[in-house]
């Protein structure tokens, strides 16, 4: 869950660092598709998707914890949250290759599900196992996990890291990393007691 809000962070802070090579992409790939430059309205409608679809994927991912953390329980949410996680990286990293801006904007999209998911089974998830004289410090994990992803995604978009040209699409899917984490330590942690004892009537589990 930690690094589902990592990977949040990662995602608002990461896109701003690319931009004019994003916006450069955009107008070399609608040149070869139409044959005709596009209009700066035109680029900046794209690339204002492209910021703002984020936030619509946080929306459907938001409205679909609720539902999903009781269908499957907590831990299995962050683990499915983790598929929207790869196919965006996935998108954006190969959109330059595939020459189309539309899978960033989709690959935006798929991450923006993943970080509204993450962030609302996080915080259900942590509360529910966390003892309760710690429960108070659990609780901000997220908060501080997302300060951690916008400092790493603002370090990572330095030009000396990974901010130039030729590596933004690596930029892009760098969210990947904490995607990864995530899918290699979730299986080995127990499911919400809350989970098992109300939603599965499992006591002995529970206990």
């Amino acid at each position: 869950g930690i690094t589902g809000a990592f990977h949040y962070g990662l995602q608002v802070s990461i896109i701003n660092s690319p931009a004019e090579y994003i916006q450069s992409f955009i107008r070399e790939t609608w040149l070869q598709r139409y044959g005709s430059s596009p209009s700066a309205e035109m680029i900046t409608l794209m690339w204002s998707i492209i910021v703002s679809i984020y936030s619509i994927g946080g929306l459907l991912g938001s409205s679909s914890a609720g539902y999903l953390s009781v269908r499957f329980g907590r831990k299995k949410a962050l683990l499915l949250a983790n598929i929207p996680a790869l196919l965006g990286a996935a998108l954006m990293g190969l959109s330059r290759l595939c020459g189309s801006f539309e899978m960033i904007i989709a690959g935006r999209l798929f991450s923006g599900v993943c970080g509204g998911l993450a962030q609302n089974v996080h915080i259900m998830y942590a509360g529910e196992c966390a003892p309760r004289n710690l429960r108070g410090l659990i609780a901000i994990t997220a908060s501080t996990s997302i300060a951690a992803g916008k400092f790493v995604g603002f370090a990572l978009g330095l030009r000396e890291v990974l901010g130039v040209e030729a590596l933004w699409p690596i930029l892009l899917a760098a969210n990947v990393l904490p995607v990864l984490v995530q899918l290699l330590t979730v299986p080995f942690f127990p499911d919400s007691p809350r989970y098992l004892l109300i939603d599965k009537k499992d006591k002995e589990g529970c206990i």
